[in-house]
């Protein structure tokens, strides 16, 4: 079915300021020098539906419009009623997640009554006035407003628009639907290290030859080659079988320097460290662990999505951090939004399902005042990275209804490249689920395989692999995410509440890797599993079988559900309105085995995929640093205390706190800021999670990258700080 494009523009009255174009005008004068008379916003709405006109006006008047502050209009462009010099349009690129798009569509379902069969996009039009030339539109496009590697954009001056007829005034994407052909491509790994290198580092699989020829050599062994013809597979691994492969075997997912062997040499002797996860961080908590005996408090360590330590007699708390360093350096917003939506879904996926209650983060980044020309060729400014971060944190936690009651900031130009965007959750949840100790989790043969959450789609494929290599100008575009926090919201209170019902006997979140990552781990659970990717709902046709095993959209996860339950499962959901699936099912074969529309794409062993390399070998050397000398002379003490002041890294933090919701759930006994005027940082926060309870949690950080030499006194500066 073919409709007609309308489109509905909504902005704020000429009467009012515009709150956001006020904003941008500021933020364009501080960060690129450009000095504005003005700058107005419309949003855009291209509908392609059954609507009439006349029942779009409706839906634009009542749906998007606060009649009091706001005009609207259908099919005739607002910007005609105001002055300005140049005009700026800003979309998402075609496929790429529209978050308000979506939440469009739900509005006018909800509002007419009416299911909706086509399509919106949505976009942002900007009106500058002032003395501008046409590069000063294209600079604040490029490095202000908009980010090319997941948006478009196109100019007009005033008078090219306004000659311009109405279908050439607004900037259309036309989303190609054609598909292409499904195919499933196999790959010659009887190179040369060489060849293999390059094939690892063209498809960005971050394998090394010496990884890609173990593969090589096990899909060569006459028992598993004799299974894979039957399937009719040969020696040669399919794109999925590759892709999967690499997802598994990923710095990201599988640590592997933190597991490596290590020779270590320090003042000519040599030591043998058998895994530096192994032996200072799990073994460290062994020790811990056995010196509180009957007191030991920690409940699962090292054996889910995140650890897990008793609160109380009737409940656990559950806690989780991990860095989204390489995505926030292509698209800050974006890369950090969906690093906390995804840390919150590694609760949501420990044992049975914890329920998230805090947000912290720890943030480390360029320095935001240095020349344009000193950023390296391909890098967002730093002040761009620290504002897009900052913002992304606060809509991907605060939406969903988490508090960010803690944090840090650091500044230094080693971040430049590459920022530290380390987001972490805390959750909680009942000792006992229906009868069964909570963190506890196992799918078994027969258990349906289900994805709730949301569609797949190209946006997230290569996350893992991405995340492992070197940023480079050929770093992927697919490996940037668009996470959908209040999709994650109806999910995540879906999920708790199967839970309670008994509902689930396994979860975990589509983190890197997607159905790839979560399907065969879980499989490890029951030893075997059977995907069929046909099944998997899409935001859009045409993806290949790999793409969408491996893509990893932000508001996803897979279940086991037991056949006797999933009748019931599946009908909560469609009253809850989440989306899920049955994807196939747990089995006890020992294969990781997809199909798609009755082809195999997929046939590996569980135990290779997941085990079938050995550590990695690495050698390390102590050097001591050199003490500097002394320097003694006079000080000018007040102006060194004004030095002092003015560092990044010491001044007052209270402008960025308050930009963040640290009351929502309002649990935050002791808040980021105390003191006469509440305007001090706190050495910690203090969190009430149970209504009926005055125990509390207390989470603080510490984090000094100019010392990273000496990682304990980080961590003893942290406890101290919760300890006061």
């Amino acid at each position: 079915m073919v409709f007609a494009l309308d489109r509905i523009e909504v902005c704020t009255k000429a009467g009012f300021p515009d709150a956001k174009g006020n904003k941008i005008r500021e933020n364009l004068e501080e960060d690129l020098g450009i000095k504005l008379e003005r700058v107005r916003t419309i949003k855009a709405f291209s509908i392609a539906s059954q609507f009439s006109i006349k029942e779009l006006e409706k839906i634009s008047s009542q749906v998007f419009t606060d009649p009091i502050t706001q005009d609207c209009s259908v099919n005739q462009p607002l910007a005609e009623r105001f002055d300005f010099d140049f005009i700026l349009e800003i979309a998402f690129r075609p496929g790429v997640t529209d978050n308000e798009a979506r939440t469009a569509i739900e509005s006018i379902e909800s509002f007419t009554g009416k299911k909706l069969n086509g399509k919106i996009h949505t976009s942002t039009v900007y009106l500058f006035s002032g003395n501008l030339s046409l590069e000063d539109i294209e600079r604040i496009a490029r490095e202000s407003l908009a980010n090319g590697l997941i948006e478009t954009w196109k100019i007009w001056s005033a008078n090219e628009w306004r000659s311009a007829s109405a279908g050439k005034k607004v900037l259309f994407l036309e989303e190609k639907q054609e598909k292409p052909s499904l195919q499933v491509k196999e790959f010659d790994l009887n190179k040369d290290k060489r060849e293999l290198e390059r094939m690892s580092q063209r498809m960005c699989l971050a394998l090394t030859p010496k990884e890609l020829i173990a593969l090589r050599e096990h899909l060569c062994t006459p028992s598993v080659l004799a299974e894979r013809k039957k399937l009719g597979l040969s020696e040669n691994p399919t794109d999925a079988e590759l892709e999967c492969f690499a997802q598994t075997q990923s710095e990201h997912c599988k640590h592997k320097v933190f597991r490596a062997r290590i020779k270590y040499y320090e003042e000519g002797k040599e030591f043998r460290v058998e895994g530096l996860l192994k032996t200072f961080i799990a073994g460290a908590t062994k020790k811990v662990r056995e010196k509180l005996g009957k007191k030991d408090f920690c409940v699962s360590v090292f054996d889910d999505n995140a650890g897990v330590i008793k609160f109380d007699e009737n409940y656990n708390i559950a806690f989780k951090v991990e860095t989204h360093n390489s995505p926030s350096a292509l698209d800050p917003y974006g890369g950090a939004l969906t690093g906390i939506v995804g840390v919150n879904r590694d609760i949501l996926g420990t044992g049975l399902g914890a329920e998230p209650i805090f947000n912290t983060d720890v943030l480390c980044f360029g320095l935001p005042f240095m020349k344009k020309e000193s950023v390296p060729k391909g890098v967002l400014h730093p002040k761009r990275v620290f504002k897009g971060v900052r913002k992304g944190i606060e809509d991907g936690g605060n939406q969903i209804g988490i508090p960010t009651v803690n944090g840090s900031i650091f500044f230094d130009k080693s971040f430049t490249v590459r920022p530290l965007v380390y987001c972490g959750t805390a959750g909680i949840m009942p000792a006992m689920v229906a009868g069964n100790p909570s963190h506890e989790k196992r799918a078994l043969p027969r258990d349906k395989i289900v994805m709730v959450g949301g569609r797949i789609g190209k946006d997230g494929i290569h996350g893992a692999t991405f995340s492992s290599t070197k940023l480079s100008e050929s770093s992927p575009t697919s490996a940037v995410q668009i996470g959908a926090p209040i999709v994650q919201k109806r999910m995540q209170d879906f999920l708790l509440e199967a839970r309670d019902l008994g509902l689930i006997n396994s979860i975990t979140d589509n983190g890197a890797g997607g159905l790839s990552s979560s399907v065969g781990e879980m499989a490890l659970q029951s030893n075997g599993a059977l995907l069929h990717l046909e099944k998997a709902p899409l935001k859009y046709p045409g993806l290949q079988p790999w793409e969408i095993l491996l893509s990893e959209a932000q508001e996803r996860m897979t279940l086991a559900v037991s056949p006797a339950k999933i009748k019931e499962f599946l009908e909560l959901a469609e009253k809850r309105g989440v989306k899920a699936t049955v994807l196939g099912e747990f089995n006890d074969s020992g294969k990781f085995h997809v199909k798609y529309a009755g082809k195999t794409v997929l046939f590996l062993d569980l135990e290779f995929l997941h085990n079938g390399l050995l550590a990695m070998e690495l050698e390390a050397e102590f050097s001591p640093e050199p003490e500097l000398p002394e320097k003694i002379g006079e000080l000018d003490y007040g102006l060194e205390l004004k030095k002092a002041l003015a560092d990044l890294n010491v001044c007052s933090r209270e402008w960025v706190v308050r930009q963040y919701d640290h009351e929502v759930q309002g649990t935050s006994a002791v808040k980021p800021l105390m003191g006469e005027e509440n305007s001090g940082p706190s050495d910690a926060a203090v969190v009430k999670p149970l209504p009926d309870s005055w125990k509390g949690i207390v989470v603080s950080n510490g984090i000094n990258p100019r010392a990273s030499n000496d990682a304990y006194h980080m961590a003893a500066n942290a406890v101290d700080e919760a300890i006061r």
